[in-house]
Order: C-alpha cells, then sequence, then structure tokens
C-alpha cells in the first residue's frame, strides 16, 4: 500500500514537472528560444554574387538571391529582400532600398544585432566587418585581405534612399554587366582610401569603375555581394 502511493506521488511530481515546463517554454519570448543560428537570422551579407557583375535579374533577380541563399540554411521561411534602390526609368518611379525591407530590428546569423529599426540603421548601426556575416555565418574579406570583397551593391544614398538625375549609379537597375554604366556600392567594413565619410559608408561609399561586369567589380574592391534583411 506504501509503494502505491509512493510511486503515484512520484508519477504526479513528474506529470507537474513536465507541465510546468511546457508552461514555461510556451511563454518564454521567442528572442530567447532563438538566440542565433539561422532560425533567428534577419540579416546577411552573400557569400556569393550572381557571377554577372551587376546584372541581378532587377529587383526580382536579387530578391530571389536572397531568398534562395537563405533557403539553403533553414532560414527560408523569412521573406527576404535585397537593400537595393533602383532609379525612375521608362515611365517607373525610384524605388528606395529604406523602404523594402521591414521595420526591423536586424540580427546577423550569430544573433548580434545589427540595427533595430530603419532609423538606427541609418544612423548608428552595429554593421562592422566583425558583424556583416554571410548567411553561413562567415566574415566577408575587406581591406587588407586577399581579394577584398568589401564593396556591397546598393545603389543608394547614405540615408538609403535611391538617386535623382540621369546618371547611371544602380547599372541600368540591376540589369547590367558590360562596360556601360556604374553602380553606387557600400563598405561593409567601414573602410577605405582615407579617413573621408563616404570610405567608411556601410551603404554609399563610391561608384563602380569601368562599368557594371563582373571584372569592373573587382577593380574596385567587390564581386558583387548584396545585404540582405528578412522584411517580416
Amino acid at each position: 500500500m506504501v509503494r502505491t502511493i509512493f510511486g503515484a506521488g512520484i508519477g504526479a511530481a513528474l506529470s507537474a514537472a513536465v507541465l510546468s515546463a511546457a508552461v514555461l517554454s510556451a511563454a518564454a519570448p521567442a528572442s530567447a528560444q532563438t538566440s542565433g543560428g539561422s532560425a533567428g537570422m534577419s540579416f546577411f551579407i552573400t557569400s556569393v554574387g550572381s557571377g554577372k557583375g551587376a546584372d541581378l535579374g532587377g529587383l526580382e533577380g536579387a530578391d530571389r538571391h536572397c531568398q534562395q541563399l537563405a533557403q539553403a540554411v533553414g532560414a527560408g521561411s523569412r521573406n527576404w529582400k535585397a537593400y537595393l534602390s533602383t532609379q525612375a526609368a521608362d515611365g517607373r518611379p525610384a524605388v528606395n532600398a529604406r523602404d523594402r525591407i521591414g521595420a526591423g530590428p536586424w540580427q546577423n546569423a550569430k544573433g548580434q544585432v545589427i540595427a533595430r529599426s530603419v532609423e538606427d540603421l541609418h544612423t548608428a548601426n552595429g554593421l562592422t566587418k566583425q558583424t556583416g556575416l554571410t548567411e553561413t555565418g562567415e566574415t566577408v574579406k575587406g581591406r587588407g585581405d586577399t581579394p577584398n570583397t568589401h564593396d556591397i551593391l546598393t545603389g543608394s544614398q547614405p540615408d538609403g534612399r535611391a538617386f535623382d538625375g540621369a546618371e547611371d549609379r544602380t547599372c541600368g537597375n540591376w540589369t547590367r554587366s558590360g562596360t556601360e554604366g556604374a553602380a553606387m556600392v557600400g563598405h561593409h567594413d567601414r573602410m577605405g582610401l582615407g579617413d573621408d565619410l563616404p570610405a567608411k559608408s556601410w551603404n554609399s561609399s563610391h561608384l563602380t569603375r569601368g562599368g557594371c561586369s563582373q571584372d569592373a567589380l573587382k577593380s574596385t574592391g567587390g564581386v558583387g555581394l548584396l545585404y540582405c534583411f528578412a522584411a517580416d
């Protein structure tokens, strides 16, 4: 009889413990359950470019590139957008990079916060060579590395908006891969020639030289990498 009561007591205690753990788990905030890794990642720099210079297949192709890379590391359930602006052309209005990426916050594959909002992203964000990781959690080669690939395609002004005027700053809205046109790039490592602000800009440092081809991108320190943000 004692054994029966004692056994029942243990069973009840175990059931209560399991129920308590389940309740605590359900109540825990998402950030506590997914701290870093692909499950919590909402920002990355692409590990590879399109392979066709700045011809990304337009914004749609660029977004697809972000989505496919995220999918490969188990983060494809998010709605990924490339941080790219386009200029007004052929009757179509300009598109601002800052308007396509959601509201934030964003963190890298290791759970490090890049920015908490769009405003934060364009003022005092946490993007550096150490935090600007690829979808696989790797660092991107920057100034002083071989090869230097710190140029990230953006086509944007420092505030994340598109450029006005007829001068090409987006390689034909991300459809050119020849000697014609140019694209604005940023430096993910915040380093460049001299100590001027453009050299340290993550999204608006300088134009590519010699066109929009893969070789042209390489000549200025890039391979056609993109910033990707989860917009949902």
